[in-house]
């Protein structure tokens, strides 16, 4: 598990990246998400899921899951992040109130949380050896 940097904007989402299912469940755990609030680490029928949370400590949490990645091209896994970015983009503009950002703001923000998921996922399978095909 990996939290990420979310440098562009102060928003109120911590952001972390996670591979496997016993690490998402180990910071589950941690964050003091009850074990009944867990559900599935990857939606059915989805290959990556933006799951937000509340923390125990009252802070708000998204953290996206990949499934199995192994078989796709670092291509697929990018735009899988890209894909749960906007996502995690999305719950942040509910949150501050933002409803009409500008069209530079709104890109350089699913930008700035793509790239720093694209770099916890080269992080997370450098140190597991589970990468993508290039």
């Amino acid at each position: 598990m990996i939290w990420v940097n979310n440098a562009l904007v102060v928003a109120p989402y911590f952001i972390g990246l996670c591979l496997d299912e016993k690490q998402f469940r180990k910071t589950q755990k941690a964050m003091g998400i009850p074990r009944k609030d867990w559900g599935e680490m990857v939606k059915p029928g989805a290959d990556a899921t933006c799951h937000t949370f509340i923390k125990g400590d009252g802070s708000l949490a998204a953290i996206v899951t990949i499934g199995p990645h192994q078989g796709k091209t670092i291509q697929q896994v990018h735009a899988l992040l890209v894909h749960e970015a906007v996502h995690i983009w999305q719950n942040i503009r509910r949150e501050i109130g933002e409803d009409s950002p500008s069209k530079e703001f709104e890109a350089y923000s699913i930008q700035s949380i793509s790239q720093r998921l694209m770099e916890a996922y080269e992080e997370l399978t450098a140190k597991s050896g589970k990468k993508a095909k290039k």
